[in-house]
């Protein structure tokens, strides 16, 4: 069985741990409608989800810098901003400092090896969430099927990827295994990575999954913020 922890932080990328990667995105790739430049995001496959998307720096660079952990951060980041009261406006935006400060209850266990974990959930978050604008069509899908086999992931994890993205879940099989708000905050996090709220059907989609993940309407806000919001400091 391979390990969805590392397969996590494959899909997300991460400078400091996955050149590797980074190399072979690094010179951009196009897409119909678009064109996915690996800086942004460290040659993680997330990449090409949100490729026809306009250009923007994803959460302060903070996700390109730190994969998995990363949406680890800016999700305890927004539930301890959103526990203290803060405006949501002012809040702190997570840093590279609050990589290394992350609530274990935000991660997902390094040895954790079977199908059915977190790891996996938030993978097939970011990919239905991709789904939500219809962007994704049989063109854009094979331009992503071709870079998924130039990777170095191990055959279980490239067919995970084509299987959800040919069949991605509705929100009912999404959710039913996400455990307590921690894991519901990092669920909606990294779905608002990817569907920005551009589009109408992004921002229904991404309403429905905050009611069905029963995260309060202030902690979604301070979600949102850890993905669009600017450092005060």
């Amino acid at each position: 069985m391979f390990n969805a922890t590392k397969f996590l932080e494959q899909f997300m990328g991460n400078s400091a741990s996955d050149s590797s990667q980074q190399g072979q995105a690094s010179d951009g790739m196009s897409i119909p409608g678009g064109n996915f430049t690996g800086g942004a995001v460290a040659g993680g496959l997330i990449g090409l989800l949100v490729g026809n998307k306009k250009a923007r720096k994803m959460a302060g660079g903070l996700v390109g810098y730190g994969g998995a952990a990363a949406a680890g951060a800016l999700a305890f980041k927004a539930y301890q901003n959103w526990q203290e009261g803060k405006q949501v406006a002012t809040a702190p935006v997570a840093t590279q400092h609050d990589l290394k400060q992350v609530d274990p209850r935000f991660l997902p266990p390094v040895d954790q090896n079977t199908t059915n974990n977190f790891a996996l959930t938030l993978i097939t978050a970011m990919i239905a969430a991709a789904h939500a604008d219809g962007h994704i069509d049989a063109g854009e899908q094979s331009v992503i099927f071709d870079h998924v086999e130039k990777l170095s992931l191990d055959a279980e994890s490239k067919a995970f990827v084509f299987d959800t993205l040919r069949n991605p879940p509705g929100l009912e099989d999404l959710t039913s295994s996400v455990q307590g708000v921690e894991q519901a905050s990092e669920v909606y996090l990294v779905s608002r990575l990817v569907a920005d709220g551009d589009h109408p059907a992004e921002r229904v989609y991404l309403q429905a999954l905050a009611h069905r993940l029963n995260l309060p309407a202030d902690l979604v806000a301070h979600l949102d913020h850890q993905v669009t919001g600017e450092s005060e400091g």
